[in-house]
């Protein structure tokens, strides 16, 4: 199994897919917020309207972890824990993403993936 990387990219999205959403139970914050911005980091695509380029740097610049870690740590380094919860979501669809094997995009087409050259 350690020698498949894309199971173990798979496995990492689940694992990071369920963490977040325990960590987002935690918050006591509401489910239908959990709902409703779910699905919101896919607006990014919106990019590839102008080019493929642009769309590609958009939407991996929303689709890796160093986004919400950042805002993990903005909320909890200024005491502004009401932030965790849109973080929690953003690491949700992102683990969702890798458990369903979408990965980051390459500047050639939307389906070019990193997953595929794994």
């Amino acid at each position: 199994m350690l020698t498949k990387p894309a199971l173990l990219l798979r496995l990492e999205g689940i694992l990071v897919f369920a963490v977040s959403i325990l960590c987002y139970h935690e918050t006591h914050a509401g489910w239908i917020l959990f709902a409703v911005l779910l699905l919101a980091p896919d607006l990014s695509m919106a990019g590839y309207v102008a080019n493929a380029k642009i769309g590609a740097t958009i939407y991996n610049g929303v689709h890796t972890l160093t986004g919400p870690l950042l805002l993990v740590a903005c909320a909890l380094l200024t005491a502004h824990s009401a932030l965790l919860p849109y973080s929690l979501i953003w690491t949700t669809h992102i683990g969702m993403d890798r458990m369903l094997g979408l990965g980051l995009k390459y500047p050639t087409q939307f389906k070019d993936t990193h997953l595929q050259h794994v």
